[in-house]
């Protein structure tokens, strides 16, 4: 069996397997483009390409904060508390959730012996006569390439590599600079600049914070359909679709213009799995649950059953949703899920229910409670931890304190559901912490840990 790229959804397959296998049945090689695990949360100050000429994967910026409460996303077997032995502050910056992911995966020792380092996959095609998938691959270092036979594939690419990035009328001669959020870096390169962010996302809400706390001069956000509508600080405003540029000047759909110095595209992504032939290839639209996947994970376009996807559904849960959803991929192949033996007619109208009742979601909280019944429904066939869907209510809240207040939702404290103990607060706002290394977290941990909490 093979996994393609070694991030949180691939290494959570990895680590599955290593649990409750060991290699015993499943000989398990994953191939990764870069030269360690961790995807998307290794930085890099390169953008466009890499050191051997092949697209810059990851869009991880210097100072990213996690977005989402850490209590939504750790592992039920492995809190945050386990790993750093004391609570730390509910939101944590990327070192620290990167470090907790390793600290993860170590558990299984020699974890990431099966993985090929600098390796990207370049093609995946199914073999009907020898119920097999043939995958070419180059070691980039070597500048080798090679071709290797497997029963399965799992594609844990994740869904943020590939920017979507639309035209909009004079772009083209726009005399500031331009770019896709997948290529912004650092926040701090942006200080004193008039900046314009086009579309509405998590990363053009995070991005307009960013900019704004590392001294941005200004920033708008402009909208297509409607507007976030949250309670910004001084500094950003919202303004409806941006219609056309003429030099440094932005002109809206509401008829004033603005000068701008820097643009910046939060428009999102494309699903782009180019290695895989086309009978093989997941091609949609970013959704809760994409089309033809059973259980969210089974491909059932060609590959008689043995082609899993993970983690292209849009994402509440993250890291508890990776891993559920691994543990249900390594079970079906392993054949330890009771009565899983379903025809191809019912996997397909499976399915097609949960597409229909996603076509239905019309706000956030639908989003929730339909992720929270997907990962429900994998519990029940995997035996993962029950209490992870009680992640629900605090997504619930975590929604609310943005709407109440964008810039201070991050300093708000929350419960593990695991082991019950308050997160202590910031020895600072977010907006005032500019320390994002590990010791710093920490060691707001620990001074706090001996002082208040959170009321």
């Amino acid at each position: 069996m093979c996994v393609v790229v070694a991030g949180p959804c691939g290494m959570s397959a990895l680590w599955n397997f290593a649990d409750i296998d060991g290699g015993n049945e499943v000989d398990v090689t994953c191939y990764e483009r870069q030269s360690t695990w961790g995807g998307l949360w290794n930085y890099s100050w390169r953008t466009g390409t890499d050191e051997y000429g092949e697209p810059c994967q990851a869009g991880m910026y210097k100072h990213l904060w996690s977005n989402g409460p850490k209590e939504c996303i750790e592992f039920p077997d492995y809190t945050f508390q386990k790993h750093l032995g004391k609570a730390i502050p509910l939101f944590s910056p990327r070192p620290v959730l990167l470090d907790y992911l390793e600290g993860h995966w170590k558990l299984k020792e020699g974890l990431s012996k099966c993985i090929k380092f600098n390796t990207v996959v370049r093609h995946v095609q199914y073999n009907e006569a020898g119920d097999t998938f043939t995958l070419e691959s180059t070691n980039l270092a070597a500048n080798t390439s090679s071709t290797e036979k497997f029963d399965y594939v799992i594609v844990a690419v994740g869904i943020f590599n590939t920017p979507h990035i639309p035209g909009f009328l004079g772009i083209e001669t726009f005399e500031g600079r331009k770019l896709h959020a997948h290529n912004f870096r650092d926040a701090v390169e942006f200080k004193g600049q008039r900046l314009l962010i086009i579309c509405v996302s998590y990363s053009a809400e995070d991005l307009a914070l960013q900019c704004l706390k590392y001294g941005a001069s200004s920033v708008i956000c402009t909208w297509r359909t409607k507007p976030m509508g949250f309670k910004w600080p001084k500094g950003i405003e919202e303004k409806p679709l941006i219609q056309k540029f003429t030099g440094k000047k932005a002109h809206f759909k509401d008829g004033t213009t603005e000068e701008i110095d820097v643009v910046i595209l939060c428009t999102g992504y494309l699903y782009s799995f180019p290695f895989m032939e086309d009978g093989l290839r997941l091609k949609s639209s970013l959704s809760m649950f994409p089309a033809n996947l059973y259980k969210g994970s089974v491909w059932l376009g060609g590959g008689n059953n043995k082609l899993f996807y993970m983690g292209t559904q849009d994402q509440y849960y993250t890291f508890t949703m990776f891993d559920v959803q691994a543990l249900w991929i390594c079970k079906y192949i392993l054949g330890k899920i009771p009565n899983e033996s379903k025809s191809l007619k019912e996997m397909k109208e499976s399915a097609e229910k949960w597409v229909k009742e996603c076509s239905k979601l019309k706000n956030c909280h639908d989003d929730i409670d339909f992720q929270t019944e997907f990962i429900k429904d994998l519990s029940e066939d995997t035996g993962f931890s029950p209490d992870a869907i009680k992640a629900r209510d605090l997504l619930y809240t975590w929604e609310h304190n943005k709407d109440e207040n964008i810039a201070t939702y991050r300093d708000q404290c929350f419960s593990s559901i695991f082991t019950g103990t308050k997160s202590p607060k910031h020895t600072a706002t977010w907006m005032q912490a500019f320390n994002d290394s590990i010791s710093a977290f920490a060691k707001v941990a620990e001074e706090k840990s001996h002082s208040q909490k959170c009321s």
